[in-house]
């Protein structure tokens, strides 16, 4: 199998290393990743200055590609120039804090999965919900049993999958949710300081859920300490709604108006 590793905290991180060590046990492995922290940068590419990768050993003969840009330019780069071939599956990760609920709008890592599968190549998108890790590599391994499935199964061209897993030991798990992604706003708020110089400046923040009501979305599974998994569409359109704006008569309206009537 030919996978493109790739994540938003940099190729330093260690939930990145912990996939490459997994993976390669078996697997021809490629890394084409940010070389610093990307996190929140959400679907941004780079256009307005030059891409530019550094080829990095360390741990041991660990190879990777530094890229000066976003996780989207990452995947771009991984398939459009570095790698000599399609890759047979992307993944993104691993992410340390969850990606579930709203925070999928925002977040790199989600964010290559979904450039990957763009591409039309099968892809993953890899968070564990908390900040300290203590089980990287219990993860890595889960990726490794959901990976072999999704390439026996297959997924639509142009979906790929949100995984978000507790930081347990597998055993500890309470198992595994297939679930819709939650939309619930969390408890947002904009904190404001003055600095030295007297100048007003602010930190976006919000409250760190952790618990939550008894719904079938991936945060709410999160928190119950089960895996989520959720399948996520490229193609992004209201199809119901689409329906209904047609009974609007837009186009009509405009004809009369744009020949004298109201």
């Amino acid at each position: 199998m030919k996978i493109l590793l790739t994540n938003d905290d940099g190729i330093y991180a260690e939930g990145l290393w912990a996939l490459y060590r997994k993976f390669t046990e078996q697997h021809s492995v490629t890394i084409v990743a940010p070389d610093r922290e990307r996190s929140a940068a959400g679907h941004a590419i780079t256009l307005h200055k030059p891409l530019r990768t550094a080829r990095i050993s360390f741990n041991k003969g660990c190879v990777g590609h530094a890229v000066n840009g976003t996780p989207a330019d990452c995947i771009k780069l991984g398939i459009l120039e570095i790698l000599d071939s399609r890759p047979d599956i992307v993944i993104s990760g691993i992410n340390p804090g969850a990606n579930v609920g709203i925070n999928v709008n925002y977040s790199g890592t989600v964010a290559a999965a979904k450039e990957a599968a763009l591409y039309g190549v099968p892809s993953i998108a890899v968070s564990i919900g908390s900040h300290e890790i203590d089980n990287y590599n219990d993860a890595a391994l889960f990726v490794e049993i959901l990976t072999k499935d999704l390439l026996e199964k297959g997924l639509p061209l142009g979906t790929f999958l949100n995984v978000n897993i507790p930081d347990l030991p597998l055993k500890k798990i309470e198992g595994v949710r297939i679930c819709k992604h939650g939309t619930g706003l969390y408890s947002e708020y904009i904190d404001k300081r003055v600095d030295p110089r007297n100048r007003t400046y602010y930190w976006q923040a919000c409250d760190l859920q952790t618990s939550i009501d008894n719904s079938d979305t991936d945060d709410a599974f999160l928190c119950r300490n089960y895996i989520s998994i959720t399948p996520i569409k490229c193609d992004m359109t209201d199809y119901g709604v689409l329906e209904e704006l047609k009974g609007w008569k837009i186009n009509k309206k405009v004809s009369k108006q744009s020949s004298g009537g109201i």
